[in-house]
């Protein structure tokens, strides 16, 4: 019974990355990340953070999210102004990624402490 609930869990992360990944760049593109869609967002990022990262994906995963969060809000300064939908391609991935990133750290800091 526990696998399938651990393999339930991995789709609902999945799926929860998949969403939010394809709902930041469309709606990002089109310009229409309202309030409700960041809040959408970042309970998106909160799950994928909870459920989707394993101990074996942990360092990975926070070196590529870290890596996407800088250049996402570096690159997105520099494309505000001439291309804006590239911009806020940008931001909804920070929107959704920052959640993530942390709620993992969190993670990864309390494992490290409990050993």
């Amino acid at each position: 019974m526990p696998a399938k609930a651990a393999k339930k869990k991995s789709k609902l992360g999945s799926w929860a990355f998949l969403i939010g990944v394809i709902l930041a760049l469309i709606l990002g593109a089109l310009g229409a990340i309202t309030p409700v869609i960041a809040t959408v967002l970042i309970i998106l990022g909160i799950i994928v953070g909870l459920l989707n990262i394993t101990a074996e994906e942990v360092t990975p995963f926070l070196l590529a999210s870290t890596v996407l969060v800088v250049v996402s809000y570096l690159g997105g300064g520099v494309l505000k102004d001439t291309i804006g939908w590239a911009y806020n391609m940008l931001n909804g991935l920070l929107t959704m990624f920052v959640p993530a990133a942390i709620i993992v750290a969190i993670k990864e800091v309390f494992s490290l402490a409990k050993q």
